[in-house]
């Protein structure tokens, strides 16, 4: 029998970030993500994911922002363990210069269409660097809902869990440009792995994987 595995997305993204990942020895299913309400907070729509889960127990990989909606709904339906990548396991891991920016509002004053356009900067900072994940974050970037995208960087902002979920597996890249590894504690390194590293460094996540879940 197949160990069931929820996987929740990074940021606006969907399966598409797991498709050089071979996830046929498992029972995968991806949260979708659900338009948030104005001003929602974490738990409130941790608790609206939390019922695509129809088995409780079960694994929860979470990618990037996907990672901590992962942990905000382990604490509603407990999984078996919980496996971030190129994610946080705690306000703590994210860093000061993103809650200082949060503290003075300036991320109101950037206009999203900016940060959803693919430029040699959002190029950089996700460490794509083949023609394919050129065209693969373009295509991310343009299919993200706006206000999605709005909310989403708030929550980031001013997440204030500080609970580590008891059974956490980090897996981190160590060239990660948006959430620099000298800053989260993880358990599994990725040599050269940047924020893309599931599609750029699959041959390295995919034994990872195979052994935590299997």
């Amino acid at each position: 029998m197949k160990p069931k595995v929820y996987i929740f997305s990074g940021l606006g993204t969907d399966h598409r970030v797991f498709k050089k990942l071979n996830l046929s020895a498992f029972d995968a299913t991806f949260i979708h993500w659900v338009k948030p309400h104005p001003n929602e907070a974490i738990t409130a729509y941790a608790k609206r994911l939390s019922a695509q889960i129809s088995e409780p127990g079960a694994v929860y990989i979470g990618l990037s922002f996907g990672g901590l909606m992962a942990a905000e709904v382990a604490k509603q339906v407990v999984p078996k363990k919980l496996i971030l990548l190129a994610s946080v396991k705690t306000y703590h891991e994210i860093p000061h210069v993103y809650r200082l920016v949060g503290w003075l509002r300036f991320h109101k004053l950037i206009p999203v269409k900016w940060m959803l356009t693919s430029t040699r900067v959002t190029r950089w900072f996700f460490g794509v660097k083949t023609a394919e994940e050129r065209l693969l974050l373009k295509e991310i970037l343009h299919d993200t809902d706006p206000d999605f995208l709005r909310w989403a960087i708030h929550t980031i902002l001013f997440w204030k869990n500080d609970q580590k979920f008891k059974d956490t597996c980090h897996i981190h890249g160590n060239a990660d440009r948006i959430l620099p590894f000298r800053k989260v504690k993880a358990d599994y390194r990725i040599e050269g792995g940047g924020h893309f590293m599931t599609v750029a460094n699959p041959e390295k996540i995919q034994p990872l994987l195979d052994e935590l879940i299997g």
